[in-house]
């Protein structure tokens, strides 16, 4: 897969409900994902594409989520884009109601994303 391909896949399965499925099409096995800080000392980086459907699991248990959009993908030369994504819901322990907005950077090597790091 080239870029655009990359980054529309990612984008429709976000929007569509399908970011965990796409882990194994467009992540590298190997790949990075860092936050822009320390969530529940988890630390801010994860390696590893299981590790990253770990984080993604943790999301949705943790979350309830009432509202979300997501950007079109805007490339950045031949190997990165990025998305911006706005999610409106609670923190299910707590009953905390949020409205985030955060940037993904997502960097592809090889016909995959070998590094993604969000911004807040």
């Amino acid at each position: 897969m080239n870029l655009k391909e990359i980054a529309d896949e990612l984008v429709a399965g976000c929007r569509e409900d399908r970011a965990k499925e796409n882990l194994e099409k467009l992540y590298a096995e190997d790949a990075v994902s860092v936050e822009g800080q320390d969530f529940m000392d988890m630390g801010r980086e994860t390696h590893g594409r299981d590790a990253i459907r770990g984080k993604h699991e943790w999301w949705e248990g943790a979350h309830e989520v009432s509202g979300a959009s997501v950007s079109d993908p805007m490339p950045h030369g031949e190997d990165r884009f990025a998305v911006i994504f706005s999610v409106q819901g609670k923190v299910k322990e707590t009953g905390e109601t949020f409205d985030m907005q955060e940037v993904g950077v997502y960097h592809v090597a090889n016909g995959k994303i070998v590094r993604e790091e969000f911004f807040y």
